[in-house]
């Protein structure tokens, strides 16, 4: 039951916190003074601790940089201005895109040294940068926000950012908004819309209905909707989109026009309507909190609750905080299920001690890949596959956008992903060479491995990590060694082989760098004890490794890539 799930909707108290503060007029006045202000791209100002920028709507801005809704790829450049955003886009989904012309207004700023003086001015004087912009020159506000989150992650920098448009055109597709979302950046953004402005609609799809293609604008961060009435504040794009399409199935061709000039009124306006007391019609009294706030919601937005589209806005209000909260529960459950797994990993665990001190002294990766019939290997590889089932569960969740944008920078499922790969590739590693198959790392690798590598490289550290040991790893660092060792393995087989002398070369190249290689982790304790095993698969290659160099190095002429590096066992 809906009332049960949420007591309260929340869209009408979030745009009531922003109007009581001074930042919508505040930006407005000095989106009207760059306007003003002849021959200024844009203008700044230091109001106590905020640094405000504002962009000019009123500057020239030729036919071709609007390209009627032309997207195209959102360039890093050489100065990598957008890379944090470029991070956050998995395998198999489609690329970033901007409106093109838009982009070319925002780098057509930025190179103005005047504008990158003034914004190292504010960075040092403020505690707060507010970057504002009305109409096309909205676009300019985002894209200069989203440049300057990118350039503070990579300095030490405590400055909050905010960026306020009004009545701005849409930016970018979807997968824009799922970066910034995943940045957690969207918290940044507040597009304020006028119930009837046709700026913000241009480039949404007819009917307020979803196209999921690569070439659809799709919004990001707060949508701040006002009316004469008052103001509603909705962050869930499919429900941002519904709203403005049917709050402008209510006005006339005049009032879109109209309504894009009067945001000095709303936002003058707003900033008094949340003193204002509302009230229910007798018989209309809602039944509940929530149905209440969804009321209150309806008449902020402008829209009577005898209007035609009133129950659709109300199923367009309540679809937002549904939605919003699905994924946070998804999480919850997740949770649970992650914890059900233990049992699964633990006995994997003991497993590999069973091996690591078992009398063959093959260790755990070879133990695995020569595995019998016995009821222990069969129930650690069928626990080997239901952990690989829940892993893939969770990417597949991620990928429909069923889970928190942020799930993969929270540090409880990267520590966890971390620790299953380190623990179970190995074994899938094994199982793939067991089952006759090569070439692991290219052709067998699991998309989730993938994945999981970027999140641990990509995590958020904010202590120095001290990589050095004093004793051998418990798991080793490198979840790929031993699809290494199989691959040197093979070339060690096609040196015995091969005759042309251009790809023996190549291979002793590949055979030395493993070597370096895995001399290097086991010299810093990188690898488990299973690595060093009397028997193990590494230790056997550098045994044979040494016998084929010892006969091959009577023959120094004909074999002059052979080195004899040293090999630590």
């Amino acid at each position: 039951m809906e009332t049960e799930a949420s007591s309260f909707e929340t869209s009408e108290i979030l745009a009531t916190f922003l109007a009581s503060t001074p930042l919508l007029s505040e930006s407005w006045q000095l989106c009207n003074l760059a306007n003003t202000t002849a021959n200024a791209g844009f203008v700044t100002r230091q109001i106590g601790d905020v640094g405000y920028v504002a962009f000019s709507s009123m500057e020239m801005i030729s036919e071709s940089d609007i390209c009627y809704g032309e997207l195209g790829p959102l360039d890093i450049g050489k100065d990598q201005f957008f890379s944090p955003l470029h991070r956050q886009i998995n395998e198999g989904e489609d690329p970033i895109m901007v409106h093109t012309g838009f982009l070319r207004l925002f780098f057509a700023i930025y190179s103005c040294p005047d504008f990158q003086t003034q914004m190292e001015e504010l960075m040092k004087k403020s505690k707060s940068i507010v970057i504002t912009g009305h109409s096309i020159r909205g676009t300019t506000a985002s894209l200069s926000t989203l440049w300057l989150l990118s350039y503070l992650q990579s300095i030490p920098s405590s400055l909050s950012v905010l960026c306020i448009t009004f009545g701005s055109p849409l930016l970018g597709n979807e997968s824009l908004s799922r970066a910034i979302l995943r940045e957690r950046w969207d918290g940044n953004f507040c597009h304020v819309v006028a119930k009837y402005d046709i700026m913000p609609r241009l480039f949404f799809s007819p009917g307020g209905e979803r196209m999921a293609t690569s070439t659809s604008f799709w919004p990001f961060g707060s949508y701040f909707f006002c009316s004469e009435e008052g103001a509603i504040c909705i962050d869930n794009a499919s429900s941002v989109i519904k709203m403005m399409y049917l709050m402008l199935t209510m006005g006339s061709p005049s009032c879109t026009i109209e309504d894009h000039l009067r945001y000095g009124d709303y936002a003058a306006r707003v900033s008094f309507q949340f003193l204002n007391q509302r009230s229910f019609m007798p018989g209309d009294l809602p039944e509940s909190c929530y149905e209440a706030g969804i009321a209150l919601a309806l008449q902020s937005s402008g829209i009577a609750s005898q209007e035609p589209v009133a129950n659709h806005v109300k199923d367009c209000l309540k679809m937002a905080k549904r939605m919003g909260r699905t994924p946070n529960l998804n999480l919850a459950n997740l949770a649970v299920k992650l914890s059900q797994i233990t049992p699964y990993r633990a006995q994997i665990e003991w497993y590999k001690n069973c091996c690591d001190e078992s009398d063959d002294r093959m260790g755990y990766y070879d133990s695995f890949k020569h595995r019998g019939t016995s009821k222990r290997d069969s129930q650690v590889n069928m626990n080997r596959m239901k952990l690989g089932r829940f892993w893939d569960d969770v990417i597949e969740m991620l990928d429909n956008n069923h889970l928190p944008h942020d799930f993969h920078m929270r540090g409880k499922w990267v520590n966890a992903s971390q620790f299953y790969m380190l623990l179970v590739e190995p074994l899938d590693i094994a199982d793939y060479y067991r089952s006759g198959k090569s070439h692991y790392r290219q052709n067998g690798r699991a998309r989730r491995y993938k994945i999981f590598d970027r999140w641990w490289k990509e995590r958020r550290v904010t202590e120095k990590v001290n990589n050095n040991r004093s004793t051998l790893a418990s798991l080793t660092q490198d979840t790929c060694f031993w699809a290494r060792v199989e691959e040197a393995k093979e070339c060690l087989d096609k040196v015995r082989s091969e005759r042309d002398r251009g790809k023996l070369d190549l291979l002793w190249t590949d055979i030395n760098e493993f070597e370096r290689y895995a001399a290097e982790l086991v010299e810093s304790k990188q690898v488990s004890k299973d690595v060093l095993a009397q028997n193990s698969s590494y230790v056997l290659w550098v045994e044979e490794l040494k016998v084929l160099r010892s006969q091959l190095m009577q023959f120094p002429v004909q074999f002059p890539s052979i080195v004899d590096a040293e090999v630590v066992p």
